[in-house]
């Protein structure tokens, strides 16, 4: 495995193309428009590709059949020499990887479970990740939210941005808020004046938006993220942009909101957690 040099990142795009599953986060790296690291078989003339956004979001693409490669890649997936100190989810295209990663992984793939919330070095849980189609009709049939007197929804502006508190926040998928605030876009949704939930456009590419969301803890369970992703995809709608979603099979809360707001299952792929 090499570092590939920043300068040979958009070389990266031709082999992209070729990737069908969701992959805006990894264009977003190959583009610089955030600072990932890429690791390929050979710098000179790459084949195979590993592509790290900083989120901890990877995506493994390419030949699949160079076996120096694959031998110092299962080292780094189980962190053999503790090179690693960031928990990395990894998605692999084609789907002859799926044979290639499970004979190097063997007897190191464990299934998701409360007990592996916080794996071990040397241990790789297999989930699945799921993308999802949207479907305008479905959307436009569903039951309309009822906006309480005490809620209100504002388009994201500096402000905003930095009262955006959680995990996924636009902070963690853009190199800085102007970038966000010029070429992004979201929505916040405020509950008796305190900022609750935000939906926002983690990645956009062409005429692609692909959807983050947080809904602050103590306002969980309320129906407000789906009351704030209904405006951004609205917004979508409205500038004629196609609404991403992805999400793991087992995180049944996004899965559910996706489901509820028109999306429909229409790709599963294994997903792989590698530990720190």
């Amino acid at each position: 495995m090499e570092l590939l040099n920043q300068v040979d990142y958009r070389n990266l795009l031709a082999p992209l193309g070729r990737v069908t599953i969701n992959n805006l986060f990894a264009r977003f790296v190959i583009e610089q428009r955030v600072d990932g690291r890429i690791w390929v078989d050979d710098a000179a003339a790459p084949k195979t590709f590993y592509v790290i956004h900083p989120y901890g979001m990877t995506l493994l693409f390419g030949d699949c059949t160079n076996e120096k490669f694959n031998s110092r890649f299962r080292d780094y997936c189980l962190n053999t020499a503790k090179s690693r100190t960031q928990v990395e989810w990894m998605q692999a295209f084609p789907n002859s990887w799926t044979a290639v990663l499970r004979e190097l992984f063997q007897g190191k793939l464990v299934s998701p479970s409360p007990q592996t919330a916080k794996l071990e070095t040397g241990i790789i849980e297999l989930n699945t990740r799921i993308n999802f189609r949207f479907n305008e009709s479905k959307y436009r049939a569903r039951t309309n939210d009822v906006q309480a007197a005490l809620i209100r929804i504002e388009k994201v502006n500096a402000r905003i941005f930095d009262d955006m508190k959680g995990s996924v926040v636009p902070s963690n998928f853009w190199r800085t808020k102007d970038d966000f605030l010029n070429f992004g876009t979201g929505f916040g949704l405020y509950y008796n004046d305190q900022l609750a939930a935000t939906a926002f456009s983690s990645f956009v590419h062409k005429n692609q938006l692909e959807l983050g969301i947080e809904t602050m803890a103590k306002f969980r369970g309320h129906g407000f993220a789906r009351q704030v992703c209904s405006a951004l995809i609205d917004y979508c709608l409205a500038k004629n942009l196609e609404p991403v979603w992805a999400c793991r099979l087992e995180n049944t809360g996004s899965y559910q909101l996706a489901l509820s707001l028109g999306f429909e299952p229409a790709l599963e792929i294994p997903y792989y957690r590698l530990s720190n």
